[in-house]
Parts: C-alpha cells; sequence; structure tokens
C-alpha cells in the first residue's frame, strides 16, 4: 500500500485506463448479451485509444489525480462525478459524427460503469484508512476526551477533522448545542448532550479533558458568557476564530486556538473609514514617537496598511526599535522605513529629525507610562512626558505638520499620581498650542490596553508561572480595557476626525474587576484559583485609583461619525503662561525637592489630589478622590443623542 501511495498518480491512470476499456466491454455485453456484433467490437477497438484520452483528460482537468483520495470529502467525490459526466458526454457528441457509431446505450451505460469503478476505487483508499483509524483508536486510555460546543457546520467540520488527524488523540464524546431540535439528536455519530447551561455537567459525569468552541458566527459579547461557562467547568478549553478574525472563512483544527483573556472581555471588532484614513495617511510622511512600545508599534503596524510616503519610528529603546524594524521590513520590504534613536526630552535632536524628514502627521506617543515608578521619580515624568511633548508638538508647528495626535490616559482625568498628572499637564500643552497654529493638535485618552508591555496581564501570567501567588492591589480595584489592534485603530480613526483642539475619548466599554479578571486568567492556565495558585490582595500601590474616569467635570462628551469615538469639550489654555510654568517646573527639578515638584503639579493641574500614604488615611482618601462614574451609562446617553452637561 505505501509503494501505492508514493506512486499514487501513476496507479490511478493506469487503473483507470483498465476501468475505461473494461467498462466498455461490458457495456457491449450487457447490451447484446454474449453475442456481440463484429461491426461494434472492431469499432471499439479502432476508438478505444481516443476514447481513453478523452476520459483521461477530462480527469485530469477535475483533478481526479491531484486529490487526496484516502482524505477525500463530498466535493472530490462531487468534482469525480462531474468529471465523469463531462467525459461521458464528450465521447457521445464525438460518436454522433461517425457513420459506424456505437449505439448510444452502450455509451452511456458505460459512462455508468466508468463512474462506478473510478469512483469506487478511490472510496477505498478512505474506507482503508478509516479501518485502520478505528484500529489504532481501540486503545483510547491516552485520547483526550472532547465536548465540542455548536453543532453546526463548523461543529461537524471540527469533527471531521479529529478523526482525519489520528496523531492529535482527540475521542470526541458528543456535542453541546442551544437548538432545542438538535438536542438529542445525533449527529456525524455524536449525540448532542445538552444546551450551554449543561456544560459544567456534562463536562463531570463524561470526564471531560478539552471542550472545543466551533461557533465562529457567535458575536463578542455571547463569546464571552461561552468562554466564562466552560472556564468555570475546570477543562482545557479550545476556540475557533470568530468570522471576522477568518479572512477566508475556513474551520479548521489547525485554526483553532487556546482562549485567552480578550475572549473573556468580550470586546466587538472595530469598523473603520479607511477612506477618511487614507486621506491623512496615504502618501504622507507619518512620524510616531515612543514606535517600538506596545501601542507605538501597533500604530505601525497599522499605518503601513495605508501606504505612507515614510514611516519614520523615533524610540529611546533600541531593542524595541530594532523589533519593530525587522518585523515591518520582513513582511513589507518595499517600506519607506526610517529608525531614529532619540529621546523627546533633546530638543536639538528633535529639530534636526524634523528639519529632515519634514513629516506631515506625527503620533506622539512616547511617554513614561508605570504609576508606581512615576510617583518616586517626578522629576522624570515631567522631563519625558511634560517637556518631551512640549518639544515635539513645537517642532511640529515650526516645522509645517499638518495634523498631531497625542496618545493619553484615562489617568489624566482627576489624577491622584504624577504620572496623570503629567499626561492632564501633556493634553493642556496641546490644546494651548492649538489655539495658535495652524497643525492639528489633538489628544486621544483611552485606558489599559490588555497585554501591553508591563500591564497586569503579563505580571499575572508571570505569576502564574512561577506557582504564584497571584498579587492584587485591591479587591473591588476596576479597569477599563481594550486590546492593542482595537485601541491603535480607534486612535488613527479618532485622527480623520481631528479639527484641532479636540481630547477624543474613547469608549472602553464596562469596567473590569482586576480581581475577577486575575481568577479568570488562572482558570485560563488550567489551575483552580485559591487552590492550586493562590490569590494576594497586597494594597493600593502609591497614586493608585480605586477606579479610573474618562472625563472630567468640565468635559461634555460629544458624538463623533463613530460609535465608539466621542469629542471632550475643547478648553483654553495660554500657551505663553504654560510654558513659563514648565520652566518654573524644570528649574525646580534642577534645584527643588521631590515635594517642591508636587506642589508645583497641583498648582499647574487644579484637580490633581496627591495621595496620602498613610495607610490609616488611605481608604479614605481614595473614597474622597475616585467618584465610580458609570462611563457605560455616559457613553450610550450620547450614543443615543442625549445631552450631557
Amino acid at each position: 500500500m505505501k509503494v501505492f501511495v508514493k506512486y499514487k498518480k501513476f496507479a490511478l491512470l493506469f487503473y483507470d485506463i483498465i476501468f475505461i476499456n473494461f467498462s466498455f466491454v461490458l457495456a457491449l455485453l450487457f447490451r447484446f448479451d454474449t453475442d456481440i456484433p463484429e461491426i461494434y467490437l472492431s469499432g471499439y477497438k479502432r476508438a478505444a485509444l481516443v476514447v481513453t484520452l478523452i476520459y483521461i483528460a477530462i480527469f485530469y482537468l477535475f483533478n481526479l489525480y491531484k486529490s487526496l483520495w484516502s482524505l477525500a470529502s463530498i466535493d472530490e467525490f462531487t468534482l469525480g462525478g462531474l468529471g465523469n459526466v463531462a467525459a461521458n458526454s464528450a465521447v457521445l457528441i464525438l460518436s454522433s459524427f461517425f457513420q459506424n457509431r456505437m449505439p448510444y446505450s452502450v455509451i452511456i451505460l458505460s459512462g455508468i460503469f466508468i463512474t462506478i469503478f473510478t469512483l469506487g476505487f478511490r472510496l477505498l483508499f478512505r474506507i482503508y484508512r478509516r479501518v485502520v483509524l478505528m484500529c489504532r483508536r481501540a486503545d483510547k486510555s491516552s485520547f483526550k476526551r472532547v465536548l465540542v460546543v455548536g453543532a453546526g457546520d463548523a461543529g461537524i467540520t471540527i469533527v471531521k477533522e479529529i478523526y482525519r488527524h489520528y496523531e492529535m488523540k482527540y475521542q470526541v464524546i458528543g456535542f453541546i448545542d442551544d437548538d432545542k431540535n438538535k438536542q438529542g439528536k445525533v449527529i456525524t455519530g455524536h449525540r448532542v448532550l445538552g444546551n450551554r447551561n449543561d456544560i459544567e455537567g456534562i463536562a463531570v459525569i463524561y470526564d471531560i479533558d478539552l471542550i472545543i468552541i466551533a461557533i465562529p458566527s457567535l458575536s463578542m459579547e455571547e463569546r464571552k458568557k461561552l468562554v466564562r461557562i466552560c472556564n468555570n467547568s475546570n477543562c482545557e478549553t479550545k476556540i475557533i476564530p470568530g468570522v471576522y478574525e477568518l479572512l477566508d472563512g475556513k474551520v479548521s483544527l489547525s485554526r483553532m486556538r487556546n482562549v485567552d483573556v480578550k475572549d473573556l472581555l468580550g470586546r466587538e471588532p472595530v469598523t473603520l473609514d479607511n477612506k477618511g484614513i487614507s486621506d491623512y495617511l496615504t502618501g504622507k510622511s507619518v512620524l510616531v514617537t515612543g514606535g517600538g512600545g506596545s501601542i507605538g508599534s501597533e500604530l505601525c503596524r497599522q499605518i503601513v496598511n495605508y501606504n505612507p510616503r515614510e514611516l519614520i519610528i523615533l524610540d529611546i529603546y533600541e531593542n524595541n526599535a530594532y523589533d519593530i524594524q525587522n518585523e515591518l521590513l520582513r513582511k513589507y520590504p518595499e517600506l519607506n522605513l526610517k529608525v531614529i534613536i532619540a529621546t523627546v526630552k533633546d530638543r536639538r535632536r528633535l529639530e534636526k529629525v524634523f528639519n529632515e524628514y519634514k513629516p506631515d502627521v506625527v503620533f506622539h506617543a512616547a511617554a513614561h507610562k508605570h504609576v508606581p515608578l512615576m510617583e518616586f521619580n517626578p522629576e522624570e515624568a515631567i522631563k519625558n512626558n511634560v517637556y518631551g511633548t512640549l518639544n515635539t508638538a513645537e517642532c511640529a508647528d515650526k516645522y509645517g505638520v499638518k495634523r498631531f495626535v497625542l496618545i493619553s490616559t484615562d489617568k489624566a482625568v482627576n489624577p491622584t499620581n504624577v504620572m496623570g498628572a503629567s499626561k492632564r499637564m501633556c493634553e493642556m500643552v496641546i490644546q494651548a498650542i492649538d489655539a495658535k497654529s495652524r497643525t492639528e493638535f489633538v489628544a486621544v485618552r483611552f485606558g489599559n490596553v490588555l497585554g501591553s508591555n508591563g500591564s497586569v496581564i503579563p505580571l499575572f501570567q508571570k505569576q502564574i508561572a512561577e506557582g504564584g501567588p497571584v498579587t492584587v492591589t485591591h479587591k473591588e480595584i476596576t479597569r477599563f480595557f481594550m486590546l492593542i489592534p482595537e485601541a491603535a485603530q480607534l486612535v488613527l480613526q479618532a485622527g480623520a476626525y481631528a479639527k484641532g483642539g479636540e481630547i477624543f475619548v474613547l469608549d472602553m466599554g464596562s469596567p473590569v474587576k482586576i480581581y475577577d479578571l486575575a481568577k479568570d486568567l488562572i482558570r485560563l492556565s488550567g489551575y483552580e484559583p485559591n487552590v492550586d495558585i493562590k490569590l494576594e490582595v497586597t494594597g493600593l500601590r502609591p497614586g493608585e485609583k480605586l477606579y479610573e474616569e474618562l472625563l472630567m467635570d468640565e468635559e461634555g462628551l460629544q458624538k463623533t461619525e463613530h460609535n465608539k469615538i466621542f469629542i471632550g469639550k475643547p478648553a483654553s489654555y495660554d500657551i505663553d503662561k504654560l510654558k513659563a510654568q514648565i520652566r518654573d517646573i524644570i528649574d525646580i527639578i534642577q534645584f527643588g525637592t521631590d515635594n517642591q515638584i508636587l506642589e508645583k503639579i497641583q498648582e499647574m493641574v487644579p484637580t490633581y489630589k496627591r495621595m496620602i500614604q498613610d495607610k490609616r488615611n488611605l481608604n479614605t482618601t481614595v473614597a474622597a478622590d475616585t467618584r465610580k462614574n458609570n462611563m457605560r451609562e455616559v457613553f450610550d446617553e450620547v450614543a443615543v443623542g442625549k445631552s450631557f452637561n
């Protein structure tokens, strides 16, 4: 059999030649019993070569010698049937041109025999494979017991693929489906055992090892609910990507992936106004500061899709810049890419960059972002975030940049930490300089991005890998989360709406409890929270809020054309006064104390309230400083057209 497989094409060709000619002889015998007229017998001998070549040529055109028949599906057999019909029709048409033609009944009957023999012979390969697999599967002690959620086309495809791939050692136990008409029915030899509410019980009763969610059409919200149910069963869970991820629409085991935290967030895919984005990026020179960071690098990945004339990545950290450079040049070898190692604190270096490359669009993502670190290094937060933003913005104004987009954060709203206050000062710089510049300066404000460098998810994953404990600062602490690609896409979209001076606020969805997120991540890793991996509450860190906010009291929201992007009411600041204050704080950094720096920050950002680090007063301060705004209600009100003042 192995020799046959090696020379499969030649063997199939050889047997097809035999089947074609034998079928014609058999058809003559059926038509004339054993008394075949000599005229037809000699006529066939003369036409046998032509008839055989017609069949073989058409079989080749219909890919009957290319398919792996041991894995053949209904598609291959349909194609084989059509190939036989086409070949038989061609022989019928050709025979009508000859005087002593073969009877039509013989040609049609031979076509039926050829179809039976050629497809039947090919079917033997699949039967052989199925028998071999059944013999191999006799011992299933080492197989994972699989429950497939979704008894539709995708679920059926997955079950068939499992049987084709013995090496994966999966044993399908049954289906789960919410369709009442399917429950209790047998599909591809497996019973639909119940609906989603039965998953936990069925997992215990049938000793399930692996749950496969095979419903690509699920909305993200429904996927989140289903993943949570599967997650609670303590079984390994894998998922078939959604329709928007399966660009070619094909479902297969190779596309299956592990469930991760993004499935638990339930974030719907972003739809973009590609024309609006193309209008300001295509054919333009685009500079991304902090282009090696989490948001900056993703912005670069998204920007290249709009064919900029030139992409300039500026970053102080060479390793990150090197990584994104290699990635982009590997994927886009024709990309005009420049990578510059520099800090935004160096005004002279920035002047040189802007003068040489004259960018049309700037995305300013360079910033220190870690709250606890900036609490103990306020001078660096001011120098890099505030002074760096002022440098970059003034260069953009001086060298005629058309659009400047600042990446801001929800921590800039009523800040209780130095990092947040510094980002609020960055927003103030942008709004102040916009008032006198031809450049359109805007800021985009959003919360945490899932999986960014130094964020909570990589930290939890590292702690789980080390066996715990997983540390959470407070049981009630919540954060807004979005995916890195989603954040980058919405930043690009907000840039298309820029008129100057706006602070764009991204709809972050509902806030997520970090404690619940930690429990989910432990379960996704195959452990039981507080049984296998301990959860430890450590207390709020310096400058940390229980709840984040996305807009301030003086800001209102108004809609944009995109349902996930809103505009905060622009504020007015005097750039000369602001620059004088920044010079003052830089002088304090050089000659003063940290306390004097914090006092100056408080003077510049009246909404900044320093956290009292005394443990006796910490909870009181947090309660006074952090108002739990229900931002979901705010966004929904604006989205349906209600006023919000």
